[in-house]
């Protein structure tokens, strides 16, 4: 595994962790709606990108990813959900989607060689 590779690993492992930090706090009433929508979705974003990765099939593997970044966009929104709704702050919503953002960039740059 190149260094690009291991720095979005790591990158997307540390953007699970600030989600599910940053979801404890959510209202207890949004436990299996937005708390639950938003853990699944991040976690969504490192796994497929795990099963892509091991995958020898350039299609097969692009599938995944394609999945993962679907997962990301998701996740982005259900954060700007939280904000307006309240459920997060502004500092924990602009640094989260800031490594959002960097996860994205990362993410389309490892799909488009694959088209």
């Amino acid at each position: 595994m190149n260094t690009f590779h291991k720095e979005l690993k790591i990158k997307m492992d540390k953007y699970v962790h600030i989600v599910y930090k940053i979801t404890k706090d959510f209202p207890k009433e949004e436990l299996y709606g937005v708390t639950s929508q938003l853990r699944r979705a991040t976690l969504s974003i490192i796994l497929n990108y795990i099963e892509g990765f091991a995958r020898e099939r350039k299609a097969v593997k692009k599938n995944f990813w394609e999945i993962s970044y679907g997962s990301l966009k998701e996740s982005k929104y259900l954060l700007h959900f939280s904000l307006v709704e309240k459920y997060l702050t502004k500092k924990d919503y602009d640094k989260t989607v800031k490594l959002a953002d960097e996860l994205g960039a990362m993410l389309w740059r490892s799909i488009q060689p694959l088209k």
